[in-house]
């Protein structure tokens, strides 16, 4: 079955993307990413537990766990204690719990997504995670890159991780294919003010932008500011409603977007 192809307005010079459920499975953090760092956490602090790094990690940590006591967020239990342990394993193992408690709620604090940063990246560099990228994307941006258009992401994973992923995936180094990264550090993805931002960054007008995403209140904030969208539907994306499927353009595939004059 053909799928129907969706007209890119004449005017577009850019497209933004965002990553978990448009580029990428929206299952490879929850099944791949995770995962890895609960499966390799204890053997990750034992081989770096010296390190700068990895002290700096545990310390942001320790202060995390001071600031949930003070707050009751955390019973004491989940508490790295400060006292110096001759004993590194269960030094190591206090906070092997905290970050797997920090995880089962599913915080988003400064100091669990430094650790998991630096956690991805040895896994990254040396093969044992690749980015996924649906089979659809890379020939679609090498399209629109021949055809002079650029291409950018929007994600709420940080710059470094984004590079991780499409530097490190399951093609290849894909890095060349986009003209730059944005992350939360120019907006949330659901205020229009932050599309606004990128337009003024990239130097181009919003409405010169065409953003891919699968969050409808993502898609409504970019379409606010002025911004052309897709709602991209991928498998184990969230259901969309009768309503949002007949206001926005949908795609199941990125080979859908037909540039307007081209071949």
């Amino acid at each position: 079955m053909k799928m129907t192809a969706i007209a890119i307005p004449e005017n577009t010079r850019v497209f933004l993307l965002d990553i978990e459920g448009t580029t990428t499975p929206i299952t490879f953090v929850k099944d791949i990413l995770f995962p890895y760092i609960r499966e390799n956490l204890e053997e990750h602090l034992s081989a770096h537990w010296e390190e700068d790094e990895c002290k700096q990690d545990v310390h942001l940590l320790k202060k995390q766990a001071e600031e949930d006591v003070r707050q009751h967020k955390a019973c004491a239990v989940h508490a790295v204690d400060q006292t110096v342990h001759t004993d590194e394993e269960k030094a190591i193992r206090e906070v092997v719990e905290n970050v797997l408690w920090q995880m089962d709620a599913d915080r988003k604090t400064t100091a669990l997504k430094q650790l998991q940063g630096h956690m991805w990246r040895a896994a990254y560099l040396t093969g044992r995670i690749k980015g996924e990228v649906y089979q659809d994307v890379v020939p679609a941006i090498r399209s629109w890159r021949h055809h002079g258009l650029k291409v950018y992401i929007y994600s709420s994973g940080s710059v470094e991780a984004q590079k991780l992923l499409f530097g490190y995936s399951v093609e290849g180094d894909l890095l060349d294919l986009f003209n730059g990264h944005f992350d939360t550090n120019i907006g949330a993805k659901v205020e229009s003010k932050s599309y606004e931002c990128i337009a003024e960054r990239i130097g181009c007008q919003p409405e010169e932008i065409m953003f891919l995403t699968d969050v409808t209140r993502e898609a409504k904030a970019a379409e606010d500011a002025g911004v052309n969208v897709a709602v991209v539907v991928r498998p184990g994306n969230m259901e969309l409603t009768e309503e949002e499927r007949s206001h926005y353009k949908i795609i199941t595939s990125f080979s859908q977007l037909e540039l307007i004059g081209s071949v």
